[in-house]
């Protein structure tokens, strides 16, 4: 896990260092430089790409999509610290979505963990002036549509390869963001390419091993590692790409991930209990 969260740091400071250029340019070259992996390992491993789900499929890729080009717009306006950390709500959502769609239940303690994860957006937006309206609205609908693609994954369940899910996020991704940043086009630099295709290198990376330490671990004791992005990405943001946060600022991510810890070792209780 701890790979795992310095490969998507990897790829969260390129995002910010790359920001010359449009969302959808870069959500275009994110899905290529991941769809030579997911391709690749599809077909010498002989797993069929089209899957059985492909309804599901398409609107896993499709709500993917949206989620990752919301985000990756929203790194224009705001430290990459503070925009990892707003994303990091969409469990919150995901738990709405579960009910109203798959009629699960969420214990009412849980709703208190939500909402002090909802207090830490809160300051971070009353008292962070680095963060606009229009970057909050942003990453939160990429949080709501993230949310959305855990339902969508839960309905898929393990009917599908995991890598065969993926395999169609890249797929559509690369087309959204192909179609859209032809009206916003910059041609970059053979550096720049490089660095650009860097971005589905790690973002594979990053999924590739967080599915690995889950597969390994118990989930109470690997999931709260994964947290530890928002500091790489605060050092990174700080260290290298000249960013500052204010004291308010680390109090509201604090109090964001708090909340979600909470929730997820409340959960695992809750599990070990039943």
């Amino acid at each position: 896990m701890v790979l795992s969260t310095i490969a998507f740091t990897g790829m969260n400071g390129l995002l910010k260092f790359l920001t010359d250029y449009s969302g959808p340019q870069l959500v275009f070259f994110r899905s290529m430089g991941s769809l030579f992996f997911t391709f690749g390992f599809l077909v010498r491993s002989g797993i069929p790409i089209l899957g059985t789900n492909r309804k599901l499929l398409i609107t896993r890729g499709v709500f993917g999509s949206i989620s990752m080009l919301l985000f990756f717009i929203a790194v224009h306006y705001m430290p990459i610290g503070s925009a990892v950390a707003l994303r990091y709500i969409a469990p919150i959502f995901a738990a709405v979505f579960a009910i109203l769609i798959l009629k699960e239940n969420v214990h009412p303690l849980q709703w208190f963990f939500f909402g002090l994860s909802f207090l830490g957006v809160l300051v971070l937006k009353g008292f962070d002036d680095s963060i606009p309206l229009i970057g909050l609205i942003l990453v939160l609908l990429a949080s709501v549509f993230s949310g959305l693609v855990y339902v969508v994954i839960r309905k898929i369940g393990t009917t599908e390869h995991p890598v065969v899910i993926v395999n169609y996020f890249m797929c559509i991704a690369t087309i959204v963001g192909g179609v859209l940043c032809i009206f916003d086009w910059k041609t970059p630099s053979s550096l720049d390419v490089l660095l650009l295709l860097s971005l589905g290198i790690f973002g594979f990376f990053g999924q590739l091993f967080m599915t690995k330490a889950f597969q390994m671990g118990e989930t109470s004791v690997i999931a709260p590692i994964k947290y530890v992005e928002v500091v790489f990405a605060i050092i990174i943001g700080v260290g290298f790409l000249g960013e500052t946060y204010t004291l308010w600022s680390f109090v509201g991510i604090a109090i964001i991930i708090a909340g979600l810890l909470l929730n997820l070792l409340f959960k695992q209780w809750l599990t070990k209990r039943s």
